[in-house]
């Protein structure tokens, strides 16, 4: 019984650590004259993100392929989301949307540095 209890208390302060490893990080990105501001993020392998992105001037989409995120906020609107940063490397956010040539040149990139 001891054991079994011992076991038990080593288990949950391991989970504990590997929580208090993990962040959350929060960025707020904003589309507009064609543009993501910031248009870079950088974060840590194993953070939760969460994104509140505005459409400042007209509709725009936020998209990440890798992480299978396609949103797209209406001129004026924001829209927050949460994604865990699992996959190291270099990611490509663009807009998908093709009401305006202007939106097929709005890049940016999501940086997750791998632990």
């Amino acid at each position: 019984m001891k054991r079994a209890l011992t076991a038990g208390v080593l288990l949950i302060l391991v989970l504990a650590a590997a929580l208090a490893a993990q962040s959350k990080r929060e960025f707020s990105v904003h589309a507009k004259r064609f543009q993501f501001t910031p248009a870079r993020i950088e974060v840590a392998q194993d953070d939760m993100v969460k994104i509140t992105f505005t459409a400042d001037d007209i509709a725009h989409s936020f998209t990440v392929d890798e992480y299978r995120i396609a949103k797209r906020a209406e001129a004026g609107q924001t829209v927050s989301f949460e994604f865990r940063a699992d996959t190291p490397g270099t990611h490509a956010i663009y807009c998908n949307l093709t009401n305006d040539e202007g939106c097929r040149r709005m890049h940016g990139e999501l940086v997750v540095k791998g632990r």
